[in-house]
């Protein structure tokens, strides 16, 4: 054998080192939601509406508590204050601010309202109102406000102080003590708004519990055990499915009464709907495959072959269904406040917010623009978010 076949050094051939490690796997091995993970983080925009989601959360939370007003806190002496004070300056160094409503207020310089300075003498013949503050008499005459009534962005009034006219302010600040101004009760709009994030946020989380207990077992009861179970399980759904959700609270105002709690029930009986049939759809496609024969052939429970498999495999659907129903449940808490279905007084909602604006849009704008601005970027964030979520559980697109 060995004169047969002789080992010379000429039969080796040294291997080069980067021919040695072409082949290695160098990349971590990663699970399915690492994957998706690593996929949604590089989608910028989902990544910047979860960031929001996240700091809305955490001003909701803690911001209330860091003022010193309450939602309810009412001061009639600074109702519909703007968050854009326009100053006038006085000889004596000190500034005020003239109200649309001709009322007139001591501020210092930053934009921090110090005082309402109550006026000495009001002609309502001539439509003059005259104040004297540190020693300087100031008028506000108010006629031109019935002249260019109709007239966009003309001046309603005329400021003479000390005998001299000035009406263009001296500078223009922010409003340091009320940060989005005040509303009619004079009513921090900016405490206010954050606690109807609180109200809408816990919405948002409410709809997703009920979703995901009701909405998922339900679903996944119905299309594992088919037939006959199924049939009637969906035909409840259809019948819930078909009345109105306004009917739905409007008889629960009859019997509870109006409130958050008439709100919560009302979505809670309502939006497990549509996910009881998607979960329903997953687990029919899914309860078919080998592995869940495997699993029936070992003797697992129907309840373990569910809770184990059918739904753990249905949760990327799932997942990405629960982030674009929550925008709909806060948009649809939004609507039922807006027309008085939702939250009582004194507490605040966005909607309720939104509809207390109505009143004044021509005159005071920003009261209605900053709860809706708040709705607008909520409703965005969760459906960027949701989007992303799509992309990244698809295994399909996985690279």
């Amino acid at each position: 054998m060995t004169d047969q076949f002789k080992i010379t050094p000429d039969l080796w051939e040294p291997i080069v080192i980067e021919d040695r490690e072409k082949d290695k796997i160098v990349r971590k091995s990663l699970t399915y939601w690492q994957d998706a993970w690593r996929r949604l983080k590089k989608n910028h925009l989902s990544m910047l509406g979860l960031g929001v989601i996240f700091l809305l959360a955490f001003a909701a939370i803690i911001g209330p508590t860091l003022s010193p007003y309450s939602y309810s806190d009412q001061d009639l002496n600074m109702s519909n204050m703007p968050p854009r004070l326009e100053l006038h300056k006085l000889e004596d160094g000190t500034f005020v601010h003239v109200h649309k409503e001709y009322r007139l207020y001591e501020v210092s310089e930053s934009g921090e309202i110090l005082s309402r300075i109550q006026h000495t003498k009001e002609d309502m013949i001539n439509k003059t109102r005259e104040f004297e503050f540190n020693g300087n008499e100031i008028v506000i005459d108010y006629k031109l406000a019935a002249i260019n009534k109709d007239v966009p962005n003309a001046p309603k009034f005329t400021l003479t102080i000390n005998g001299q006219q000035n009406d263009t302010a001296d500078k223009t600040v922010w409003n340091k003590t009320y940060l989005f101004g005040t509303d009619t009760l004079g009513r921090d709009i900016f405490v206010r708004n954050l606690f109807g994030a609180r109200i809408s946020l816990l919405i948002a989380l409410v709809a997703t519990i009920v979703q995901f207990f009701i909405g998922v077992i339900y679903g996944g009861v119905s299309g594992y055990v088919g037939g006959r179970v199924d049939n009637f399980m969906m035909r409840v759904v259809d019948i819930v499915d078909t009345i109105p959700l306004m009917l739905y609270v409007i008889l629960l105002m009859v019997v509870l009464g109006a409130g958050l709690m008439t709100i919560i029930i009302a979505l809670g009986s309502v939006y497990w709907v549509r996910m009881a049939r998607l979960v329903r759809g997953q687990v029919l496609s899914i309860k078919e495959n080998e592995f869940i024969l495997a699993a029936r052939t070992l003797g697992a429970s129907p309840w373990r072959i569910m809770v184990r498999h059918l739904i753990p495999n249905s949760m990327g659907a799932i997942i990405v269904s629960l982030a674009m129903m929550v925008p709909s449940a806060i948009f649809t808490e939004s609507f039922l406040s807006f027309i008085g279905l939702g939250v009582s007084a004194p507490q605040a909602s966005w909607g309720t917010l939104a509809s207390d604006a109505m009143g004044g849009l021509r005159t005071y704008a920003y009261q209605l623009f900053v709860p809706s601005f708040f709705i607008s970027m909520t409703v965005l964030s969760f459906n960027f978010l949701g989007d992303g979520l799509r992309d990244a559980l698809d295994p399909r697109l996985r690279k």
